[in-house]
């Protein structure tokens, strides 16, 4: 048997999760049969599921399997909704670590009829991914957040110029792919030393970038431009909360976190489609989940993956796919409930694979 294009890993996750991610494998498979891209598809236990069969939501042997492939899907996970036992970890904090992906790719795009505030938004925000004030990644081991006493709580914020490197870098070269315009958030203003080396080394990577023009906008001022003028950004870099921040108020402006899909990346050659929202239980198992955040994370990682491996029909099933998704949120009936559409999972599922079939 011929060695597929891609081996792609499938982790359902948890509630949603069990919904949305077969619906994006189910479009995926359409775009790429396309295309003539071949993917194995290796489903791979975790979460609420794997801990009930396998005694862990990170089952031993997960991990291994993972490194020998080229990306996985990875559902939501409803970690906060766990048992108090042991084998119950939250496993999404422990697969960025262990594979090391520092770049959180989040772009936001409007459609038109979804109830965004702006017509013409298409933006993307790179967002640092393992260091900042987030106490379960700037850390070795423990934890960057303590109270040495009950009046007091600490806070450590972990910026190096390694990881403002690496981040600004991937964001030059996606800048490079689109508009050739990068911004770079920070508050230098204040955290002289912790933004100061952010943007340092922005500026420094800058240099091997001379086609792609950097500004520099606040962090505040970001996020009243963010209502005002989304539309004179094209591609921002900035480090792990703000860009927590910014993304949320980003996906805000285009139908909320239904609509905030995300591509996790790093030093290696894997990558992790994870949609941005929750796990959802209020509304786990009622068929009305908004699959776009996962469908697009999905589609994000066969574009990443056909440049970074240069297999062109990987790449051909990635823009096949958006123009699929378009055409089927331009119909209210395949849309669901929170975009203001009529349908649901299953309907906008059929219409996304409906516009890849149509597709000549």
């Amino acid at each position: 048997m011929a060695k597929p294009d891609l081996l792609i890993g499938i982790l359902n996750g948890d509630d949603i999760g069990l919904e949305i991610v077969p619906a994006s494998v189910e479009i995926a498979r359409a775009a790429a049969a396309r295309h003539g891209l071949t993917v194995d598809w290796r489903p791979t236990p975790i979460g609420r599921s794997a801990l009930d069969t396998h005694g862990s939501t990170l089952p031993e042997g997960t991990l291994q399997s993972l490194s020998k492939m080229d990306g996985f899907i990875l559902g939501p996970i409803g970690h906060r909704e766990y048992p108090q036992v042991p084998g119950a970890v939250n496993p999404h904090p422990i697969l960025r670590k262990h594979f090391n992906l520092f770049a959180n790719i989040r772009p936001t795009r409007s459609y038109p009829g979804l109830g965004a505030i702006y017509d013409d938004i298409d933006l993307v925000i790179v967002r640092e991914n393992n260091e900042g004030f987030q106490p379960d990644r700037n850390v070795v081991a423990g934890s960057g957040e303590f109270r040495p006493t009950e009046e007091m709580t600490i806070s450590v914020r972990v910026i190096t110029r390694t990881g403002s490197a690496r981040v600004a870098r991937a964001a030059f070269e996606i800048a490079r792919q689109r508009k050739k315009r990068l911004t770079a958030v920070h508050k230098n203003t204040v955290f002289k030393l912790g933004c100061g080396m952010f943007v340092e080394e922005c500026r420094r990577v800058a240099k091997e970038f001379p086609d792609v023009v950097l500004d520099e906008v606040i962090v505040d001022t970001m996020a009243m431009r963010l209502i005002r003028d989304p539309q004179s950004f094209d591609v921002v870099v900035t480090t792990n909360m703000f860009g927590d921040i910014l993304t949320d108020e980003a996906a805000g402006l285009v139908g909320g976190l239904g609509m905030a899909p995300g591509l996790c990346i790093g030093e290696g050659n894997i990558a992790m489609a994870q949609a941005t929202h929750g796990s959802a239980p209020d509304i786990a198992g009622k068929g009305i989940a908004n699959p776009y955040a996962m469908i697009e994370s999905t589609r994000l990682m066969f574009e990443w993956l056909g440049h970074n491996r240069r297999i062109a029909s990987a790449v051909a099933a990635a823009e096949t796919m958006k123009r699929a998704i378009a055409t089927a949120l331009a119909d209210s009936g395949t849309r669901t409930r929170d975009i203001k559409g009529t349908g649901n999972t299953a309907a906008m599922t059929r219409g996304i694979i409906a516009a890849i079939e149509a597709e000549k």
